[in-house]
């Protein structure tokens, strides 16, 4: 497989891991995407359990507004934090 197949496969699998813990692998709850940030990305979050942003950040990856998150808003928000990664290594290489 190469790098971006593996990476796509990871993508899927972290959500599917964090999904299934209430017993629907189609979508995240707030409590499985809070438990998703803080294992996945410990330092996307100031401290990991601030609840104002974890709250924040359900509401805006709730495109639709079914208090859950699907694997496309989940795939946008990931792409997105990506993008911004992205732009930040640019500007930091570039000093």
């Amino acid at each position: 497989m190469s790098q971006l197949e593996t990476a796509m496969g990871m993508t899927i699998a972290v959500f599917d891991q964090y999904a299934k813990t209430d017993g629907n692998r189609q979508t995240l709850t707030k409590a499985e995407l809070k438990t998703l940030l803080e294992k996945e990305l410990p330092n996307f979050l100031s401290s990991g359990k601030d609840k104002d942003a974890i709250d924040k950040v359900f509401k805006n990856l709730d495109e639709n507004g079914d208090s859950q998150v699907d694997f496309k808003e989940f795939v946008i928000f990931v792409a997105a934090l990506t993008c911004c990664c992205h732009k930040y290594f640019e500007q930091k290489g570039a000093k």
